[in-house]
């Protein structure tokens, strides 16, 4: 048994509309890949966007194989003419109904603080500008992807600080855009705790990761489909009174 995955959920029956589409940013492995596997399998026509373009092909080509649509767009979400050139790619599929907005430097990336800030929060504010500005009449819902780390924990031993500085602004923005909106299309927000995917499974080894992992009360790490499933909720139909939420996901570790 693989334990590094959970299991890949057919989320149809929370009333997404045959023919919809979704863009995921961060496409490419760990928690974008996940929920673009998760939205196909549930009907939803996928953009998998990403920096790693051979990294997004092969999550459409495992989409295919599992009966999905989907397209791989490669693309820096830093930069402002990639993101506007990726949107219009995507919009060759149709009006795009569903966000999930993933995609962000690394949590231990070096440099200088407000530029990593920046990075983190503005490409997503500009993802999500672009999108309403593309598809605003079409827009049905939004997830942000932000962390327990800087929301509900200070995480000072296992991340750089621009991380929970990043997330805690990640919140703030799905809150101000929720009500800024009046929910047309809503806006919520998925805070995981310690999710093993590529990215983080270097860390897991950190004492302060394994003393925290230790705390989880439902006994094991997050996998990657457990946020997915989570995302999928959010952005669909059956959520239709959920806007604003900032919503942990992290086995009720931030309670232990």
């Amino acid at each position: 048994m693989d334990q590094r995955h959970g299991p890949l959920y057919d989320m149809s029956a929370l009333g997404f509309a045959p023919g919809g589409i979704v863009c995921i940013t961060g496409a490419a492995s760990g928690i974008g890949k996940a929920t673009a596997r998760m939205a196909a399998k549930s009907g939803l026509t996928v953009a998998a966007w990403d920096i790693d373009g051979p990294g997004a092909s092969s999550t459409v080509d495992e989409i295919a194989v599992q009966g999905g649509n989907a397209l791989a767009v490669t693309v820096d979400v830093f930069d402002e003419a990639q993101v506007d050139r990726a949107w219009r790619e995507t919009l060759a599929l149709g009006p795009c109904h569903y966000l999930v907005n993933n995609a962000g430097p690394p949590s231990r990336s070096q440099g200088r603080f407000a530029e990593r800030l920046v990075e983190a929060v503005g490409s997503m504010e500009r993802v999500a500008e672009r999108w309403l500005s593309h598809c605003g009449g079409s827009a049905a819902s939004m997830v942000n992807i932000s962390s327990i780390a800087g929301n509900l924990q200070g995480s000072g031993k296992t991340v750089s600080a621009f991380y929970p500085a990043a997330k805690a602004a990640i919140a703030g923005l799905t809150r101000h855009m929720a009500t800024r909106l009046d929910g047309r299309p809503r806006v919520n927000a998925v805070a995981p705790g310690i999710t093993i995917t590529p990215r983080v499974e270097p860390m897991l080894a950190l004492p302060a990761m394994q003393d925290l992992a230790m705390r989880i009360p439902v006994g094991r790490l997050g996998f990657p489909e457990d946020i997915a499933g989570a995302v999928l909720f959010l952005l669909s139909p059956a959520a239709a009174y959920i806007n604003g939420v900032v919503l942990p996901v992290d086995g009720g570790v931030t309670l232990a």
